[in-house]
């Protein structure tokens, strides 16, 4: 029980580690908070809860791996990253593409967050209604970081371009919402039986 009981403690001490580490090797600290907020938000209601509601170890694993793909697009800003200019070279992509990493990770995580937290506290139960809620709530999470896009750059105008990362894409909110989409469902294809597994585990302790 107590070598479980560690991992909310590892993963408060990556995500500190992920913050300060992007936040002194970024050049634009207002970009920064921006990219950052999902973290910034998240990670104190899951610090301050995880006593009373810790999540499998998968997710916190999952978790950080998506810290990791928000701060690094926070150092660079999204159509600067060293990796979507290596992907343009590779793919022959006409635009960097690693804003699309992030919102298929921004479907793939919360889908499996958004699964534990139903099946713990829902009558839900494994099976196509409960999935097919899950990809509405991630689609509706994608939408709406689509409208928080939006209102930023109509608050703050160019200075959010590199905010937005859309490189002249007009197709770009679609797009994003279309990658979070795939995300979310690739993650139920691969991870429930795992996940219910962890889950039995964990409702069992």
């Amino acid at each position: 029980m107590k070598k479980k009981q560690n991992y909310p403690i590892l993963f408060s001490v990556f995500t500190l580690i992920i913050l300060i580490v992007s936040f002194l090797m970024t050049n634009d600290r207002f970009t920064w908070v921006l990219e950052v907020f999902p973290i910034l938000l998240g990670f104190p209601v899951l610090f301050f809860t995880y006593k009373r509601f810790p999540l499998t170890k998968l997710i916190y694993i999952l978790l950080i791996i998506h810290f990791v793909i928000l701060s690094v697009g926070a150092i660079y800003t999204y159509a600067k990253v060293p990796l979507g200019f290596w992907m343009q070279d590779w793919f022959g992509f006409s635009r960097n593409n690693y804003d699309k990493i992030g919102h298929f990770a921004q479907g793939f995580v919360p889908a499996l967050l958004t699964r534990e937290i139903l099946l713990r506290t829902s009558p839900l139960r494994p099976g196509k209604w409960l999935n097919f809620i899950i990809v509405s709530i991630c689609l509706a999470i994608s939408a709406f970081y689509e409208l928080i896009e939006w209102w930023v750059s109509a608050l703050q105008g160019a200075s959010a371009e590199d905010f937005l990362g859309t490189q002249g894409d007009p197709w770009d909110a679609q797009s994003d919402m279309l990658f979070a989409l795939i995300g979310a469902i690739v993650a139920l294809i691969v991870f429930a039986k795992l996940h219910n597994r962890l889950l039995k585990e964990k409702l069992v302790l």
